[in-house]
């Protein structure tokens, strides 16, 4: 029982980077060895072997007598006289002179449990669970394998196993088919690509007592690894085949007998059978297993036997050796015979023609096994083997083409299922094996090429399989053949796929992180100090069945954060608005109940499925789900969102690089569809760009593009026009600065045309209203928009009158005043603001530096003066405004919108400069800080005067310098450090050289930091260095005196190596750390301003925000902007206008047309990139391969048909000789007559 509890841990592992240290101690306490006890002697031997092949005075037991009766044993058995002991040899394997990787190795005895050793190789020794397992058996010691044979191998079987992801179980030795078998693995590594290596795994079985230099493996700690020597000879020895992954050396006790791990084989295969494929047994199927029958010796049959009853299915090589023959004969020879008739007349009749059948397969046994004394057993057994027929498939490799050889095998395999399941579809059991190997193509050509019509039902477990398991070519076959994904996902059936994500993934952990959370608040895991691994593994893979859409909707929060609403709180009826553990308490109230909701059929099932695959990293499936959802470019932008968010949790270095690489493939998607989008329409491509998604739960195009930082995509010249759209407000874009700098400072010149302004509003405005009438009509769905009105000229002109029709028809309509309206263009837009806000910034940077030089008056009575109180007032407005800017966040907590406030390094300078200036005043108002109070305000100055820098972004030559900037800020840090290292230890080594005695703290800060920084920029005083040139000084070198005060004096001692060390010093930093710097300097430039036009444009994005959200007065006046706006936004509820340039709300068919819109121009531009990648030169190649692979295929047949004709015309010519002679012979004899001549042979006639 204590060993079963063992098993079942070890089976509940799932990770494969298990330490060597837990191998030492688990694998000796479950694997055992065998070992003879019992000396039963070898007749042939002369008495010194015993019968298990080992010498006398190995055994512990010398007694002969068999302890029941006491009579003497003359038959060794395993079972009776051998006992288990603890394994002595396991770990890995290191073959000698091979360089190849290490191979894993384990001596097990021949009754240990399946598995046991299935949990060993799948968990411990991180072998990839098997699609398929192929046991090749038969060809055993030095057996000549014919050419054929070994073309099968090589292009039929190892082929077959790579396209399959297969096991291949072996014999393991450098001998007969096991030898042919691991070239053929070797010959595959080195021609296939690195991915395709790790598909194809050799398992090496073979007796423990066969192995040459098996001794070489013995180490009862376990060898990491074991070095093994392997016989250099081209002849066939039982040394192990370095081409194996792993051996299972099967120890029953003997030495130098074959056939000790036919038993332990059978069961492996058997137990195999019974688990299921995919990730952790998710498959739809259980793992097939097939037997392959090569040659063989009459053994054989009672090991095919065996395997039959156990439902194993067998594919059998004819023409390679007896065993295999005459299973192939005798299958053929009784196919036409029923065994049993059905209505016999007479019962005598029935026995007599058992009897001929069993004589008929004795003569067989005789023709094919010579000498074999039990003959009726093997009547039995052959029998029996018929009986199983329809598990045996016959393939014979001479007369049949290899390169179907994977097609073959999948045929056996499912005529074997079809007999073990009577209710089961032929064709469903073929779709999952081939979901389950992942080949498509047999799919395409046998069973989806129109002959079988397909419902829902037969496609959903594999539809599920093809998911979990990341098969997007069968995806999309499924979903092109009669599968509705609307009708497919549902929230429980997502659920069930959150679920199935691997344990080494980032989201895996946030899972089950927020999952363990929900379970603690609940009450199932109570809270427990630090897990050990075992328990951490048990406890997760328990609680991860328990994963509801609330811990996904918590891990993608956590991902997008504010970007748009939580998703799936819709299903479960939660509030976004609502405190999260007022969330959480009602997301365990539900799922304690009856979770209606997962009976629920998905909304965006393709949009739920792209995140899916997004936060797994599966980049083909996610770009099948994105091209088939909705929304594209948004899609797309999230997609680039969740993966470089990810990336930065991810610790392995590929998955990260990977991550980031299908990251900036979405990034480039997104601009691609949004370009054809602009160059079809530009108006409704700015639609697109700030249309909230209901999908993505309120968020914009343009707001995902910045929180994702998608640069690429800002770069585009529509995004661009948006921009500037917005930049401008109603004015036009081209208007010059001179004009708009005499306009702000004379503003009666709106007024004239000295700007011009966009008549676009107003038309918009006009067909608004119009649109409002048209959606009140009957037809709702008659509505009009501008880019469906103008089209071409005729459009124009027919706009035109329309527009005089409305001015003629409501005279009474309410317009504001033209003066009004003017005025309101040009100060509410953001270019405007941003001017003002410039202006009035430099006038507060001189206020304050003139309040900081010339009006900085100590404390009252004195102090402050009028102008430092017009700055204070100055500065109050900054902070309302600070304040606005953060209350103003698209947030629903106010800790949510101070992290988002926080967030933007100019909020972070600015809350730096406040924080300051509140410092400095509090200081400055009490005489014992006033001097200190003025230093803070002048360093508070300096930090009022960097911000000014962020102006220059709106500027395009002077934006990216910015950038540049801050870069070389991080290049300085990492100089500095070089720089520190080498300063500390020249200054410390100077002033202890020049100095013997100088306590006192500020002048060692000056000659050891401060004077060692000077000498970088020249300043070099020689006479504080070169003895000759010592100043006369008052000095002295008495310690006490020095101590009170006085100056010390010069060491003149060693005086040439302080000129040595300064020279090296400055040799080192002016030429080779400054010249690094140059170099990281230049670097860093070039690397920006390669993308300069990039980063500028989307630099420029944030500046236009900022301004475009801010009043159109500038502080200190912007006091009355923020009374105005809070009358009407908290007072008054007025919506804000401004919102609407960046957020547009469609809905019903204009939502429809919109998406309708994308949707087309996706589609053309997915047309248009295959168009190029199918005239592409590597697809022409590819082509022109299967052509050939194609022309190749049909000569095999020609040739097999040219054979088969030969074969006939060797008949008919025979056939012809024969009706000749009789001819001949009768025509000779009295015995018949004729009375007209014999028949004359026709020439053929000429073409």
């Amino acid at each position: 029982m204590k060993k079963d509890d063992k098993v079942d841990k070890a089976s509940s592992g799932k990770k494969s980077g298990i330490k060597k240290e837990k191998l030492q101690t688990w694998i000796p306490k479950l694997i055992k060895k065998r070992v003879c006890t019992t000396f039963v002697e070898d007749s042939f031997s002369n008495g010194v072997l015993c019968q298990c092949g080992h010498v006398r005075n190995v055994h512990n037991i010398l007694d002969t007598m068999d302890s029941s009766g006491g009579v003497t044993v003359t038959r060794w058995d395993y079972q009776k006289n051998t006992t288990e002991s603890t394994t002595d040899a396991f770990g890995e394997l290191e073959f000698a002179g091979a360089g190849r990787r290490h191979s894993y190795f384990l001596r097990l005895s021949c009754d240990t449990q399946p598995q046991i050793i299935y949990t060993l190789m799948t968990t411990y020794w991180g072998l990839p669970s098997p699609n398929l397992v192929v046991s090749v058996v038969g060809g055993e010691g030095c057996e000549t394998i014919k050419t054929w044979v070994r073309d099968v191998l090589r292009n039929g079987l190892v082929r077959a196993a790579q396209s399959t992801g297969a096991w291949i179980l072996t014999g393991g030795l450098w001998e007969g088919v096991a030898r042919c078998v691991g070239e053929a693995v070797r010959d595959h590594d080195t021609a296939a690509p690195a991915p395709s290596k790790r598909k194809v795994i050799a398992v090496g079985l073979a007796p423990w007592g066969i192995v040459h230099n098996r001794q070489q493996l013995v180490n009862a700690q376990g060898s990491f690894p074991a070095c093994y020597y392997v016989q250099n000879t081209s002849r066939d020895t039982c040394c192990l085949d370095s081409n194996c992954q792993a051996f299972l050396l099967v120890d029953d006790g003997s030495t130098g007998r074959r056939g000790g791990d036919t038993a332990f084989r059978a069961n492996l295969e058997d137990y195999i059978s019974h688990q299921r494929t995919g990730i952790w047994g998710s498959g739809s199927i259980e793992i097939p297993v097939l037997c392959m029958l090569i040659s063989g010796d009459v053994r054989m049959l009672e090991r095919v036997d065996t395997s039959l009853k156990r439902s194993t299915p067998w594919l059998v090589l004819a023409g390679t050796g007896p065993a295999a023959d005459f299973i192939s004969e005798l299958l053929f020879s009784l196919a036409s015979i029923s065994i049993c008739p059905t209505s016999p007349s007479v019962e005598g009749e029935v026995v007599e023609y058992l009897s001929d059948i069993r004589d008929m397969v004795r003569d067989k046994i005789r023709r094919y096994f010579e000498g074999e004394a039990d003959l009726e057993k093997l009547v039995d057994t052959a029998l029996s083997i018929y009986h199983n027929r329809e598990l045996i498939t016959v393939f014979h490799g001479e007369q049949e083409r290899l390169y179907d050889f994977d097609t073959i095998v999948l045929k056996a395999l499912v005529r074997a299922s079809k007999r073990l399941s009577s209710d089961a579809s032929e064709y469903t059991e073929e779709l999952k094996l081939a979901v389950a190997w992942n080949r498509v193509d047999i799919a395409k050509a046998e069973l989806f090429s129109g002959n079988i019509q397909w419902t829902y039902e037969d496609l959903d477990d594999a539809m599920t399989d093809a998911l979990i398991n990341d098969k997007p070519q069968f995806v999309r076959l499924f979903c092109e053949n009669g599968l509705n994904i609307l009708d497919y996902l549902t929230y429980h059936r997502l659920e069930s796929l959150y679920r199935s994500i691997s344990d080494s993934t980032v989201v895996y952990t946030r899972l089950q992180d927020h999952l363990s959370d929900r379970l603690h608040l609940s009450g199932f895991l109570p809270k427990m100090g630090p897990l050990t691994r075992s328990q951490s593994e048990l406890a997760g893979s328990a609680s991860i069945q328990e994963l509801s859409l609330f811990e996904v909707s918590c891990v993608l929060w956590d991902l997008l954060g504010d970007v748009c609403q939580p998703f799936y709180y819709g299903p479960l009826g939660l509030d976004p608005k609502a405190s999260n553990r007022k969330t959480l308490r009602q997301v365990i109230k539900l799922l304690q109940g009856k979770c209606a909701y997962r009976d629920q059929h998905c909304q965006s099932p393709w949009v739920a499925l792209f995140i899916w695959a997004v936060l797994q990293n599966r980049s083909e499936m996610a770009v099948y789900f994105w091209e088939m959802a909705g929304e594209s470019v948004l899609s797309a932008l999230g997609g680039c969102k969740l993966l470089r968010e990810i990336s930065k949790f991810e610790s392995e270095t590929e998955d990260k690089v990977a991550m980031k690489e299908l990251a900036q493939k979405f990034e480039d998607l997104a601009h691609n569809v949004f370009g054809e989008c602009y160059q079809n329409s530009e108006s409704r491509s700015f639609n697109l760009l700030i249309r909230v998604s209901p999908v993505w739960l309120g968020t914009t195009c343009l707001h995902m593009a910045t929180v994702a930082d998608a640069r690429q995509f800002f770069s585009h010249d529509g995004v661009q026009a948006l921009l500037s759209q917005i930049w401008w407000g109603s004015m036009d874009r081209s208007t010059e600065v001179w004009k708009l700098l005499m306009t702000f400072f004379v503003p009666p010149l709106i007024y004239t045309d000295l700007i011009s302004f966009r008549k676009e509003e107003e038309v918009g405005s006009i067909l608004e209203g119009h649109d409002i009438e048209t959606d009140n009509m009957e037809d709702n769905d008659a509505t009009v928009s501008l880019e469906e009105i103008i089209q071409n000229d005729g459009d124009a002109e027919e706009f035109k009158a329309l527009k005089e029709n409305l001015k003629a028809s409501s005279p009474s309509k309410i317009w504001r005043p033209f003066i009004v309206s003017r005025w309101g263009q040009f100060w509410f837009a953001p270019v405007t603001s941003f001017l003002g806000n410039v202006l009035m910034y430099f006038l507060f940077l001189c206020l304050f530096a003139y309040v900081l030089l010339v009006d900085f008056k100590p404390p009252s009575p004195e102090g402050p003066s009028k102008l430092e109180f017009v700055l204070y007032f100055w500065v109050f407005t900054l902070v309302c405004e600070e304040i606005r800017q953060a209350f103003s966040m698209d947030n629903s907590f106010v800790l949510q919108r101070m992290k988002s406030y926080i967030q933007d390094k100019w909020n972070k300078c600015d809350v730096t400069a406040i924080t300051l200036f509140i410092c400095a005043l509090c200081c400055r108002m009490f005489p014992w800080s006033f001097e200190f109070g003025r230093a803070l305000m002048a360093l508070d100055y300096m930090v009022f005067a960097l911000r000014l820098i962020h102006i220059f972004a709106v500027h395009k030559q002077l934006g990216p310098k910015i950038i540049i900037v801050g870069k070389m800020m991080k290049d300085i840090f990492f100089f500095l450090f070089f720089l520190a290292v080498w300063l500390m230890a020249y200054g410390v080594a100077n002033q202890a050289l020049l100095y013997l005695y100088d306590p006192r703290p500020d002048w060692i800060f000056r000659r050891v930091l401060h004077k060692p920084y000077m000498h970088i920029y020249g300043l070099l005083p020689v006479e504080e260095v070169d003895a000759e040139l010592f100043p006369d000084i008052n000095c002295t070198d008495n310690r006490t005196l020095i101590e009170a005060g006085a100056e010390p004096c010069m060491n003149t001692y060693a005086n040439w190596l302080v000129i040595l060390l300064q020279t090296v010093y400055l040799l080192v930093t002016n030429i080779l750390l400054i010249n690094l710097l140059i170099a990281m300097f230049s670097y860093t430039f070039n690397e920006v301003q390669e993308r300069s036009d990039i980063h500028w444009k989307f630099q420029r994005y944030s500046l236009i925000v900022e301004y475009h959200s801010r009043p159109c007065l500038a502080p200190p006046l912007i006091i009355i902007s923020h009374l105005n706006v809070f009358i009407k936004r908290c007072i008054c509820r007025v919506p804000s206008e401004k919102r609407k340039h960046f957020v547009l709300e469609l809905q019903g068919i204009k939502a429809s047309q919109l998406n309708m819109w994308e949707a087309i121009q996706k589609e053309n531009l997915l047309s248009a990139q295959n168009k190029r990648q199918r005239e592409s030169d590597t697809e022409r190649l590819k082509t022109t391969s299967v052509k050939v692979d194609n022309v190749l295929k049909h000569m095999a047949v020609n040739h097999d048909h040219d054979r088969r004709l030969q074969l006939l015309e060797t008949e008919m010519e025979f056939c012809c000789n024969a009706l000749s002679w009789m001819m001949d012979a009768m025509s000779q004899s009295n015995l018949i007559t004729s009375n007209r001549p014999p028949p004359i042979q026709r020439d053929l006639p000429p073409r």
